[in-house]
């Protein structure tokens, strides 16, 4: 609130105007201060943390059931320096390793081979969402679907590796890509000398 002080300089004489000195009192503005940060106290939510869940295989596995998803549904990927993406399908077998390609995070890149390798369950991973977004089932019926899809034997098991000099932004963007591609299973590994090797083949 503000308030005009008025002060009488004129000494009597006619005809001439009057002196005015304002003062305005920011008393209250300090009340409106204290209300305004109470509101956004009490109106904002804290940013909650997100996680991502990564699909470990089970403990009972043998060594021929490793030995079979190596070979039929591992894809491996590799970080590397100046955001450089390697992959690989399988594994190294009767001494032939598996062919090493070069790509990058573009749209045409590394997404682009997995929603390939991924596709039969990208595309009812799709529809789902579509069925979610016209309200045609809830949350928990999407999830349940969701889980039986992803659970199929087809599915690609994605391992990735990333050599000392990947970023730490290469390696959220690959999971992201892991998101957007609707792959449940990927595991985080250390790079082996194999895979070193076949980086060092690739650029000899």
């Amino acid at each position: 609130m503000s308030e005009v002080a008025v002060k009488d300089t004129s000494k009597g004489k006619k005809g001439k105007p009057k002196k005015l000195s304002t003062r305005v009192d920011f008393t209250p503005m300090v009340d409106l201060g204290f209300l305004l940060i109470t509101f956004f106290m009490l109106a904002t939510t804290l940013s909650k943390p997100q996680t991502m869940e990564i699909a470990m295989p089970p403990k009972d596995v043998n060594e021929i059931d490793k030995t079979q998803i190596k070979a039929s549904r591992a894809v491996t990927i590799i970080l590397d320096k100046d955001h450089k993406v390697y992959y690989y399908e399988g594994t190294r077998e009767n001494n032939i390793d598996p062919p090493l390609n070069l790509t990058d995070f573009s749209p045409t890149g590394i997404r682009k081979f997995l929603i390939k390798r991924n596709l039969d369950i990208w595309v009812k991973v799709g529809d789902l969402k579509a069925k979610k977004a016209a309200k045609q089932i809830n949350q928990e019926e999407f999830d349940k679907q969701k889980n039986e899809i992803v659970a199929a034997k087809t599915a690609p098991i994605v391992i990735i590796k990333a050599t000392d000099n990947a970023t730490y932004g290469d390696l959220i963007n690959i999971l992201d890509e892991m998101a957007i591609c609707d792959i449940e299973r990927y595991a985080i590994l250390n790079i082996d000398p194999f895979d070193l090797d076949l980086i060092k083949k690739k650029t000899s």
